[in-house]
């Protein structure tokens, strides 16, 4: 159901059972997916795909153009999976040729008011940012990364997958998978363990997890030959490969 008062542009495709609120504004080369539910006064710019069953609540700002000085108006993509929630005055920006003229954003993610993704970002699944949290250009979050409130993520940072990072946290490196971080300037203190329990994994594999933080953050040993003992505990506990793959990986270094 389309409201008398919203604006959708002809071209636009909307599947079955997408609502849109009044004053919404839904711009040419958008794409909707079915049963997904756009609130009044939101904007939806494009080229941008939205996925099924999403809800976007009322004066968010869906694609709109990157804000980046080089942007000169090219050709460049929004694409959101399914069964997101984004909440009031969210903006999500498209991406740039200096990328991969992306952003990508998962399924099952919670955006909580005011965030901001930013151009060419890489967002997982079951994502949660709490309001306020925002990331600038060309960052990456794992699937079940927790933002906490007015978060702040430097570009090109990568964040490992079930990280969790404490309210008013300025990450400015890397964080790797399972890590639990806080501060301005922001250090690492822990594993998330509440995450990982609410997440299933046993009180073994998380003993496991808390073992391979040590060999990180505890033992003085180098990065390399840390994870190279990281990567003979793999072969037992499969859960810590994604820990050596992103610590071989990451660009920036990571938050020490």
């Amino acid at each position: 159901m389309i409201d008398q008062n919203a604006v959708v542009d002809q071209s636009a495709m909307l599947a079955d059972n997408v609502k849109v609120g009044p004053y919404s504004v839904i711009d040419a080369d958008v794409s909707i997916g079915a049963n997904t539910v756009i609130g009044p006064h939101v904007v939806i710019k494009g080229p941008t795909r939205i996925g099924a069953n999403n809800r976007i609540f009322q004066f968010s700002s869906i694609g709109e153009d990157p804000q980046d000085k080089k942007y000169a108006q090219e050709r460049t993509e929004l694409d959101i999976g399914d069964h997101n929630i984004i909440r009031e005055y969210c903006t999500i920006n498209r991406g740039t040729i200096q990328d991969q003229k992306l952003t990508r954003i998962g399924s099952h993610n919670l955006f909580m008011a005011y965030t901001h993704i930013a151009h060419d970002c890489k967002i997982g699944s079951h994502v949660v940012m709490s309001n306020g949290a925002s990331l600038a250009g060309h960052v990456r979050l794992g699937d079940y990364v927790v933002l906490g409130g007015f978060s702040l993520v430097h570009q090109f940072s990568h964040i490992g997958e079930y990280c969790f990072a404490a309210m008013g946290s300025a990450i400015s490196q890397d964080i790797p998978p399972y890590v639990m971080v806080a501060g301005n300037p922001t250090k690492p203190h822990s594993i998330n363990i509440v995450g990982l329990e609410r997440h299933g994994f046993s009180p073994d594999i998380i003993n496991e997890i808390r073992r391979a933080y040590k060999i990180i953050y505890k033992s003085g040993l180098k990065l390399g030959d840390a994870i190279a003992v990281l990567s003979e505990m793999s072969r037992e506990t499969p859960e810590i490969q994604c820990m050596v793959d992103f610590l071989r990986q990451s660009n920036r270094g990571i938050i020490r």
